[in-house]
């Protein structure tokens, strides 16, 4: 009986080097993609204009732009619903834009761990 040598699974060492340098050069961009977005700012508005908001990367409110007409002191309801709107809008921006980011650098694997075929 003759004896089996190499790896299990047919994985060279060599291959194993290579696929390693991918994960730690794709760790880099991530990070590098990850410090580009937090410095980027994301603006929104609502109310047609009247309120506008912007966001960081990092998940921060930088600034609130209130027209002078949406103040109205007998309806504070709609000044709150439309703060609260711009805001979600520029994270969601914030968001879409991560994901798209993400996704280029991952090739569409999904996050680390879906789509490997091993």
């Amino acid at each position: 009986m003759a004896k089996r040598g190499g790896f299990p699974g047919g994985m060279m060492p060599g291959n194993m080097n290579n696929l390693m340098k991918q994960a730690q050069k794709m760790q880099r961009q991530m990070e590098e993609n990850q410090k580009a977005l937090e410095e980027k700012e994301f603006t929104a508005a609502a109310g047609g204009g009247a309120v506008e908001v912007t966001v960081s990367g990092k998940k921060e409110v930088l600034k609130v732009k209130l027209a002078e007409e949406v103040v109205d002191p007998d309806d504070i309801e709609m000044l709150e619903d439309l703060i609260v709107a711009a805001t979600n809008e520029a994270l969601r921006k914030m968001e879409e834009e991560s994901a798209a980011v993400m996704s280029k650098l991952t090739g569409g694997f999904g996050g680390m761990g879906g789509g490997f075929p091993f």
